[in-house]
């Protein structure tokens, strides 16, 4: 039960929830449905997005932005020792560990989107390696994919905040006390 120092903030806009769970949705659609136009279509979406979303790190909302959440080698070596030490420090943007997630998975995005267009030239038809790089590509976003959703659930478990419901409503914790965003 959060305490009574504990305020609701507003964290994720309605922009980055938008982004997210559209992202997610054309990845689910792209790893386990047909690869047709709609595929390829859905895939350059998926990437435009992850695009715009890069542009709004920049110029975004107080926690959308990279200087809210860039995962630096100082700020990944104090969450691994307070993950270590059971108390795990609190973040009210990305935690250092889950920028690190989102950056993965942004660029996998990215790169199944430029891996895809490559498939479909002229200059690669008949050749295997393109479809080769899209294949491993998606299973390395399949797992990633299945990590950040086990680590959405453990942490949201083991910091007592609904972290997965934040990213519905848009609203974290914000705790005074134990509080490092940037």
């Amino acid at each position: 039960m959060p305490a009574a120092s504990d305020a609701r903030v507003r964290t994720w806009d309605l922009w980055v929830r938008l982004t997210h769970w559209t992202i997610a949705g054309i990845v689910v659609w792209n790893l386990f449905g047909p690869t047709d136009q709609l595929h390829r279509v859905l895939g350059y979406v998926a990437a435009g997005l992850v695009g715009l979303r890069v542009v709004w790190g920049f110029v975004g909302t107080r926690y959308a932005r990279f200087s809210a959440w860039w995962p630096t080698p100082s700020h990944l070596a104090e969450y691994l020792r307070s993950l270590a030490a059971g108390k795990p420090l609190h973040h009210v943007s990305h935690n250092p560990l889950g920028a690190l997630m989102a950056i993965a998975l942004w660029l996998l995005v990215l790169a199944l989107g430029f891996s895809g267009w490559l498939m479909r030239l002229d200059a690669f038809w008949g050749e295997d390696w393109p479809q080769d790089i899209h294949t491993w590509l998606s299973i390395a976003l399949e797992v990633c994919v299945c990590v950040h959703i086990a680590a959405a659930l453990v942490m949201s478990v083991l910091t007592r905040e609904n972290l997965i419901g934040a990213m519905l409503t848009g609203f974290k914790r914000q705790r005074p006390d134990r509080d490092t965003s940037h």
